[in-house]
């Protein structure tokens, strides 16, 4: 009965939240379809050496390629093949979207829960001492490591860290893309400098210090000290595990959004790399696919977040459900 209690609200939130990430999915793509639409810059020029295409020779090579010379017939022709399973093809390679963003999305994969392991790796030790003991010396050490951490520009130590490992470790800790033998800093140092440099360390440590002390203040947990009970048997759920995810599903836009600048600056092959190239050679199609991608991410997260919670409080399914 206990388990019924719990299955079902679960699995009636995600019924309703998949019903939601598809609307969701297709207003996303009907924006950045209008903005790529309506941007500066002629794709087909783009395709063809940067040539200067006259309008006769537009509309011929639409023809010949199927394209529609209105931005909703393109739309309805790209969302057409989407819901057959066919991401479409990159202008640029020629190649099948989809298989070219698998590829390299588990690249990007690597990078940002690596960061973002790390991030929380250092943040979530930090803001139980900050909770336990206070600002005393090496609580403000911490503190103010953090904060420095979070403050110093992602582009500008990783490029320091560059020059460090090139000078005096005489390594070069990019040309992971093109490379087959590849060493350790070409690997952790894009994972280490994003974790630190994406400012998750510095509001993790003090979103989990207050909801810890929080926590800590409530009578339950000190009825739990009096009684000599382990407080953290009892606090650990909503002290750490909530909070956590919580911090998860607000980052990753944040995480993958600095992922962007990692793998430009150490040449990592993942989609925001991807991303980047394909903006400058006005492939549309690679910048559809890897925005529904990098959204479905995005909102997967939350979904974990948010059915984590239910599980746990399985009446908050009913907070949201309409009148």
């Amino acid at each position: 009965m206990i388990v019924s209690n719990t299955v079902k609200p679960v699995i009636l939130y995600i019924f309703r939240e998949f019903y939601v990430t598809l609307f969701l999915l297709f207003g996303v793509s009907i924006v950045v379809f209008g903005v790529l639409y309506s941007a500066p810059g002629d794709p087909l020029a783009a395709v063809f050496g940067g040539q200067i295409l006259t309008e006769e020779q537009r509309d011929e090579i639409r023809k010949s390629m199927g394209i529609s010379a209105t931005w909703y017939g393109q739309y309805w022709s790209w969302l057409t093949k989407l819901l057959q399973g066919d991401f479409g093809t990159s202008l640029r390679s020629g190649q099948p979207v989809l298989g070219e963003v698998m590829k390299l999305a588990a690249n990007t994969f690597y990078l940002t829960f690596g960061a973002m392991f790390l991030s929380l790796s250092i943040a979530v030790p930090i803001a139980t001492y900050l909770a336990k003991r206070g600002t005393d010396r090496l609580g403000w050490g911490l503190m103010m490591f953090a904060y420095t951490t979070s403050a110093v520009p992602l582009f500008w130590s990783a490029y320091i860290m560059i020059y460090v490992f090139t000078h005096y470790f005489n390594t070069l800790p990019i040309g992971l893309a093109n490379s087959d033998s590849v060493n350790v800093a070409q690997i952790l140092l894009p994972i280490v400098m994003l974790g630190l440099g994406s400012g998750i360390i510095s509001e993790t440590v003090r979103f989990l210090r207050d909801e810890i002390s929080r926590v800590f203040a409530e009578d339950y947990v000190r009825t739990a000290r009096a009684k000599g009970v382990s407080v953290w048997k009892h606090a650990i759920t909503e002290a750490l595990i909530i909070p956590v995810s919580e911090m998860i599903a607000s980052k990753i836009p944040f995480v993958i959004g600095g992922a962007i600048i990692v793998e430009q600056i150490f040449n990592w092959p993942g989609i925001g790399r991807m991303a980047w190239q394909a903006a400058q050679d006005r492939d549309y199609p690679v910048i559809m696919c890897i925005t529904l991608v990098t959204a479905v991410i995005v909102r997967g997260t939350g979904l974990f977040h948010k059915t984590l919670y239910v599980i746990v409080n399985p009446r908050a399914s009913q907070e949201h459900k309409p009148n």
